[in-house]
C-alpha cells in the first residue's frame, strides 16, 4: 500500500522516538565530561521531541488540505502520540527526573479514554476530541519539555517543571473525565441519524 504525504509524517513521528529515547537515555557519549554529556543530551533529545511533536499538527494540516484523511492515518496518528509520551515517560522515570505515579496517571487515562473510544465505536458512536483533550495533549508535550530541559528559573520556591507537571496531571485526569461524561451521554441517548461511523467519520476523528 503507498503511504500518503500525511501518513508518511505520522511514521516519521513513530521512528523519531527510539532516537529520541537513546539520545536523553545517553546512548551517545558526547566526550567525557559528564555534565558536558547529560547537558548535550538533554539539548538533542529535546529538540529531536520537539519536532516529532510539531510533526502531529503537521500531518493533520496536510491531512485536511490535500483531503487525504485515511483510516490508517486515524490509526496511526493517535498511537504515534500515545508512544511519544509514554517513551518519554518512561525515560524520565529511569533518569529518576519523573514520579511512577505521573506516567501511571497518564498512561491509564489514554488506555481508559483509547478503549472507551472502542466501546463506542462498536456501538456506533462517535466521541468527538475535545478542546479538553487537546489541551491535555498541549500540557503534557510542555510538562516533558520542560522536565527535560530542567530549566533553573523557580516560582515560589518550585521548578517550572514542577508546575507544568502538576498541570499535565491535571487535565489528563479532568479530560479523561470529560470523555467519560460525553460518552455516558451519547451511549444511553437514542442513536441519531447518521450517527454510525463510516470509513470517513472514523478517519477525521482526532484523539485527545
Amino acid at each position: 500500500m503507498r503511504l500518503n504525504l500525511p501518513n508518511s509524517i505520522t511514521i516519521f513521528r513513530i521512528f523519531l522516538i527510539p532516537v529520541f529515547m537513546a539520545f536523553l537515555l545517553g546512548a551517545f557519549p558526547f566526550g567525557s565530561d559528564r555534565a558536558r554529556v547529560d547537558e548535550l543530551s538533554a539539548l538533542f533529545s529535546a529538540g529531536i521531541f520537539l519536532v516529532a511533536a510539531a510533526s502531529d499538527s503537521l500531518d493533520g494540516y496536510f491531512a485536511r488540505r490535500r483531503r487525504q484523511v485515511t483510516v490508517l492515518g486515524a490509526f496511526l496518528d493517535p498511537l504515534a502520540d500515545k508512544l511519544l509520551v509514554s517513551a518519554a515517560l518512561l525515560a524520565l522515570i529511569e533518569l529518576n527526573r519523573l514520579s511512577a505515579w505521573v506516567a501511571m496517571v497518564i498512561i491509564a487515562r489514554e488506555f481508559a479514554v483509547s478503549g472507551l473510544r472502542m466501546v463506542a465505536a462498536a456501538e456506533g458512536v462517535i466521541i468527538p476530541a475535545s478542546r479538553w483533550g487537546k489541551a491535555k495533549t498541549a500540557s503534557q508535550m510542555a510538562a516533558i519539555l520542560a522536565v527535560i530541559l530542567e530549566p533553573a528559573y523557580t516560582i515560589w520556591g518550585r521548578t517550572i517543571s514542577w508546575y507544568l507537571v502538576a498541570l499535565a496531571v491535571a487535565l489528563t485526569i479532568w479530560s479523561g473525565a470529560d470523555y467519560f461524561l460525553k460518552a455516558r451521554e451519547r451511549l444511553h441517548l437514542p442513536e441519531p441519524s447518521g450517527s454510525r461511523l463510516s470509513a470517513d467519520d472514523s478517519a477525521v476523528s482526532d484523539d485527545g
